[in-house]
């Protein structure tokens, strides 16, 4: 005779409520093994084709001669960006989700080379060092901290509006402490901005989440912060005297 009495059915409640738990669990890993796989390839293929732009002098001296590259790269970038950001159906379909955010990180390695052949060899590395330790930093913060940063996300924005003011402000004064104070700000942000949308990407107890099905938008995300965050850090020592 089947049992039927209130304390079985709470039983069978409680199973079925701790398999979703640790269904959406593992759901949530797996997404977050996705996400860093992605990222990781993506800073690989950058990182590589700065090293192009910074150690293989005719590669330099092409970039320097040729500022249309850096154009025609800031415009794919542009295009990319927007087509990921705004089209649901194509960041979430494969392979056309891959292959818009390939040309994105190759158009953004060209981007980061030609700015970066710029600057001394030292304050490249020195910059990129400072950026890995502060994003792995960061990111072991975000996983650790009861602080829930995805409340942020309005009061990052505003900073972001007045972070383009200030920008415009400094190209009109150009004022070497106040690019400083801008390449400070601009840092400090995009840190802001990586503790919260590595926190998003988590889920879990935090008030906003991202789909598991939005890997690509989570790995994008984080791939625009550490790469802003390393020009940022980039403009500090260059204009602090190590360019």
């Amino acid at each position: 005779m089947a049992d039927t009495s209130p304390i079985a059915d709470e039983a069978s409640s409680y199973d079925d409520f701790n398999t979703f738990e640790f269904s959406d669990k593992t759901i949530r890993q797996g997404f977050i093994r996705k996400v860093y796989s992605i990222l990781t390839i993506q800073l690989l293929v950058t990182i590589s084709i700065m090293c192009c732009f910074i150690f293989i002098e005719p590669v330099k001296q092409w970039a320097f001669e040729n500022n249309w590259v850096w154009l025609v790269a800031f415009g794919v970038t542009i295009i990319c960006l927007i087509v990921l950001a705004c089209c649901a159906d194509v960041r979430r379909k494969f392979p056309m989700n891959i292959i818009f955010l390939g040309i994105f990180t190759l158009c953004e390695g060209i981007l980061l080379g030609t700015v970066s052949c710029r600057y001394k060899t030292d304050a490249v590395l020195m910059a990129a060092g400072i950026t890995t330790v502060v994003a792995v930093g960061l990111t072991i913060f975000s996983f650790q901290t009861k602080w829930d940063f995805t409340m942020c996300s309005g009061a990052l924005f505003v900073l972001t509006i007045v972070l383009l003011v200030f920008g415009i402000i400094c190209l009109i004064v150009r004022n070497r402490y106040a690019s400083i104070a801008y390449a400070s700000l601009g840092a400090l942000i995009f840190a802001m901005y990586l503790v919260m949308d590595t926190q998003m990407m988590i889920g879990g107890k935090h008030k906003y989440a991202l789909s598991p099905e939005e890997y690509i938008f989570a790995a994008l995300n984080l791939y625009l912060d550490i790469v802003n965050m390393f020009m940022f850090i980039l403009s500090i020592i260059g204009l602090s005297g190590g360019n």
